[in-house]
């Protein structure tokens, strides 16, 4: 096996060093397998109780008219998510999209929308109005506000109350972290959030932005209160398979308004062809359970071995796991380019490429990302990435099996080593 790690470029004191910290994680892996186990029950359970068929996965075109495909996959999801609807398609491009779908169809004019967890991930910024864009909610006359966590990343339970007032027609609470190193939220953490809210104004639409987070628990915030779960498939719930896609999963008022958003008022959820993408959808999903136990021990893995050499992870080596990123703290643009690297030269695909910072759309800052996907941009396989900006963080997640991720966590300490930029124990 060193060998073989060899001729991928680990040397041999890394491999050790990695092969010390693993014998540590035995039993955190047995819970993660657990709860894998618990998810794929779940989803075998709904496309059972859908009676999932062949006719399930031919193709349609056009209008998509009478998909029938489509539509159980949407069952499929709902039941799956325990909501009264769902809305799963290609024509939703990333999880963004679908967020902006979720948000625009449930917030008119003179409504404001609230981030009772701080600020919200980068790409939506453009999309909420903080920075100026065309299309934004702002020039559509909805208004924002938000109550910052306290220090210790928790809710300000008196600023939340405070913020909350007769125009709050939406709440969205981000699950995971973002590009921010602050604890992502675990569902009961969620659900006494939702209970809050709704506790002030009862008829307030709480919105779960649940990307990198599906499947990570036994039970998802649909469980717990939130009108609407939204998240893309190419992360967790596409198992790696799903070329394209995002979902919207929640109340049937809630859902179908997103449909004629999605589409035009009055089609709504009748149109939207699959393309052929159903054997893809179908099959992710039910991959996507151990899938996201590959990348969740990935995720471990590079927490344990990182914080035992003096950086700063989030969440650290021992807390519980809410979803599939880790934070890396590396101090420095030249830690970024370095760790990336490793990440970059473990892919299946462009090896060979060397990422470097640069102007992303959607980005304030210049953002790194390593990504040798299958699937353009799918952070369910293995990648990093991250703003060059201070603390000089770098977001480790994905893993399409558990071996690969191994292999790109040790190759970003080899770089890091080679660089100097890291140094191991004497004695590994």
């Amino acid at each position: 096996m060193r060998q073989m790690y060899a001729a991928l470029g680990v040397s041999e004191t890394v491999y050790d060093y990695g092969e010390r910290v693993l014998k540590e994680l035995e039993e955190r892996f047995r819970k993660v397998d657990a709860v894998a186990e618990y998810n794929q029950a779940k989803v075998i359970a709904a496309m059972q109780k859908n009676r999932v068929n062949a006719a399930c996965f031919a193709a349609t075109t056009g209008y998509g008219y009478d998909d029938v495909g489509r539509d159980n996959l949407e069952r499929v999801y709902a039941d799956t998510f325990h909501t009264e609807a769902a809305l799963v398609r290609p024509q939703i491009t990333c999880g963004t999209h679908a967020l902006t779908v979720a948000l625009s169809a449930n917030l008119l004019p003179g409504d404001e929308l609230l981030s009772p967890v701080g600020s919200p991930y980068d790409t939506l910024e453009e999309v909420i109005g903080i920075r100026e864009s065309k299309c934004s909610l702002k020039e559509y006359g909805v208004t924002y506000r938000q109550a910052d966590l306290k220090p210790d990343g928790t809710f300000d339970y008196d600023a939340i109350r405070a913020a909350v007032n007769e125009r709050t027609k939406l709440a969205t609470i981000q699950r995971s972290k973002g590009y921010a190193t602050r604890p992502t939220f675990s569902v009961e953490q969620i659900g006494e959030l939702i209970a809050f809210l709704k506790s002030i104004k009862p008829d307030i639409i709480c919105m779960v932005d649940n990307c990198y987070g599906e499947f990570v628990e036994t039970i998802e915030p649909s469980d717990v209160g939130a009108d609407m779960v939204v998240g893309s498939l190419i992360k967790n719930p596409g198992g790696g398979l799903a070329p394209i896609g995002g979902y919207i999963c929640g109340k049937k008022e809630c859902v179908e308004r997103c449909a004629y958003r999605l589409s035009a008022p009055g089609l709504g959820q009748e149109v939207g062809a699959n393309l052929g993408l159903m054997p893809a959808f179908y099959q992710g999903f039910f991959l996507a359970p151990t899938v996201v136990a590959s990348a969740l021990k990935g995720a471990i893995f590079a927490a344990n071995l990182y914080e035992r050499l003096g950086f700063r992870v989030v969440p650290n080596g021992s807390e519980p796991r809410y979803d599939i990123i880790q934070a890396v703290e590396l101090g420095s643009r030249e830690g970024m380019i370095a760790f990336c690297k490793g990440i970059q030269s473990a892919a299946p695909v462009d090896s060979f490429a060397d990422p470097m910072p640069w102007a992303m759309p959607g980005y304030e800052d210049e953002v790194i990302m390593a990504a040798g996907a299958f699937v353009q941009g799918s952070s369910i396989e293995l990648s990093a990435d991250g703003p060059i900006r201070p603390p000089y963080a770098v977001y480790f997640q994905g893993g399409l099996t558990w071996y690969h991720a191994k292999l790109g966590i040790l190759l970003s300490l080899q770089k890091m080593v080679e660089a100097g930029l890291a140094r191991l124990p004497e004695n590994a």
